[in-house]
């Protein structure tokens, strides 16, 4: 375990950022399992004048109250997947290994130096700390905030905190799960010919998702990569039973020149072909695309001031969700986003401090950060 960090020490500079980050990935947090980590943050938060903070559920939101003509929201989920042997921190050099290093103890570091080391931004500040985006999207915290207190997510940008590797992913691609369900006849394995295998009728619905190629749309300059994934099966009644029901679970992502009801549309027209009476197609789980939107001048200058490269958001983020509000939103965080989720998970201490140091030069005068 690493050592307690106290943010009223805290520096703006890359050791602090690093151990930081570290202690982050030492605090468990899984899904539904955030409510001790949101109580640090409350807990290391609350004592700051210059910010007032309002805890709702597991999130937790710190706004200043300056007067500013413009608010940047900062914003980031406290969540992770489930551990895979990688719950505690290792440092190697300056990598850090462990379990939301990528996805987003790093990020979640850089909006909390920032929260603490710029007392008197230059634009009002809100720090969005929100549970549950790892699950799906009717969980999220931040869908709670939105319902419960939007006034709390309201602003004039944002940037969410996921990992990019230090560069701007613009909009984000959409998330579609669903379920197509084959029905079939039973009968004894012995007289197959009596029944029909739904399992088995499985078959050109799987090889067809196998072949599938994938779209690659170039939007604004931002080229997305779709894809049509068999992500569960299941089937099957005894050893000696030909199955009379069986189902494929496909995830989708499609770029955002499709919205919902058009990827809706894709995927029943793609399976169309192989369905019979008694067959059903699922949506058990839907979210938004959002197309990239680099036009806010704030963005642009966070893109300009740090000469940052801008590529496409393969994933689904809560991009999304701010662009239904009206908010422009980049995704802007430390960490390889390939790393996410796996036993890996890695991030070196200069993106770290990368993305602290453009945030800063963004809401921050000249000599205006505390401890740097």
């Amino acid at each position: 375990m690493t050592s307690t960090v106290n943010l009223a020490t805290f520096r703006g500079v890359e050791e602090d950022l690093f151990a930081l980050t570290a202690f982050l990935v030492d605090q468990p947090s899984e899904s539904f399992h955030e409510s001790a980590l949101a109580d640090w943050i409350e807990q290391q938060l609350e004592p700051f004048d210059h910010l007032v903070v309002t805890r709702i559920g597991d999130n937790v939101v710190a706004r200043t109250e300056l007067g500013r003509d413009r608010r940047v929201i900062l914003a980031g989920h406290t969540d992770t997947v489930p551990a895979n042997n990688n719950g505690s921190a290792r440092i190697e050099g300056k990598v850090l290994h462990g379990l939301g290093a990528v996805d987003m103890k790093g990020g979640l570091a850089v909006m909390l130096a920032v929260a603490v080391t710029v007392p008197e931004p230059v634009h009002d500040l809100t720090f969005v700390f929100y549970a549950r985006e790892e699950v799906a999207r009717a969980h999220s915290g931040l869908g709670e905030l939105i319902e419960l207190a939007p006034e709390l997510v309201a602003g004039d940008c944002a940037v969410l905190g996921e990992p990019t590797g230090a560069v701007i992913e613009a909009g984000c691609q959409g998330a579609l799960r669903f379920e197509v369900a084959l029905a079939g006849q039973r009968a004894h394995t012995a007289r197959p010919w009596m029944g029909v295998n739904a399992v088995h009728r499985l078959g050109p619905i799987l090889e067809k998702l196998a072949q599938w190629p994938a779209r690659q749309p170039t939007i604004d300059g931002c080229t997305y990569h779709e894809s049509l994934q068999a992500v569960a099966i299941e089937g099957g009644v005894s050893g000696n039973v030909v199955p009379d029901a069986a189902m494929v679970r496909v995830h989708h992502r499609f770029a955002p020149d499709r919205d919902l009801a058009a990827a809706e549309t894709f995927v029943r027209d793609f399976v169309a072909e192989h369905l019979e009476d008694g067959d059903q197609v699922t949506v058990v789980d839907a979210a938004a695309s959002c197309p990239p939107d680099l036009s806010h001048p704030l963005i642009a200058q966070l893109v300009a001031d740090n000469q940052l490269a801008v590529r496409a958001k393969l994933g689904w983020t809560d991009v999304a969700r701010f662009a239904e509000l009206g908010i422009p939103a980049v995704n802007f965080g430390p960490g390889d986003p390939t790393m996410a989720h796996t036993k890996d998970e890695h991030v070196h201490a200069s993106e770290i401090s990368r993305c602290y140091d453009a945030l800063v030069s963004l809401v921050a005068d000249a000599g205006g950060v505390v401890g740097s």
